[in-house]
């Protein structure tokens, strides 16, 4: 399901993180299907649970995972934490556009870029 890169400077818990959210996004994990156990995931992948745990937390908070006491935690259908998450994604870009013109991308070459963003996904 996931693999981890030990050479990524960033946190084991965040590529897990990322991750899960990828598989998400794309439809690889559907709205209330249940992701593996914090000690199930831990044990496949030779973590500490501790660090399973704190990218389900994450996940939870921004709105990509729920929980139900005793059963487990599922991926979580489009919500109001995820429409934040979009307002936050779309802030980035908007972002990323004015620094693409700035270093001289033409619009032609951002929208084509989009398009392959859309081909891709």
């Amino acid at each position: 399901m996931l693999t981890l890169n030990y050479r990524d400077a960033r946190p084991i818990y965040e590529q897990i993180k990322d991750g899960l959210r990828r598989l998400i996004v794309q439809g690889a994990l559907r709205p209330d299907e249940k992701l593996p156990s914090v000690r199930s995931m831990a044990t496949e992948l030779a973590i500490n649970p501790n660090t399973i745990q704190r990218a389900y937390g994450e996940l939870e908070a921004e709105g990509y995972i729920y929980s139900v006491p005793g059963k487990g935690s599922f991926a979580a259908a489009v919500s109001e934490p995820l429409a934040l998450r979009r307002t936050e994604l779309q802030r980035k870009l908007l972002e990323i556009i004015q620094e693409l013109r700035y270093l001289n991308v033409s619009d032609e070459e951002i929208l084509s870029l989009l398009k392959e963003g859309e081909h891709n996904a």
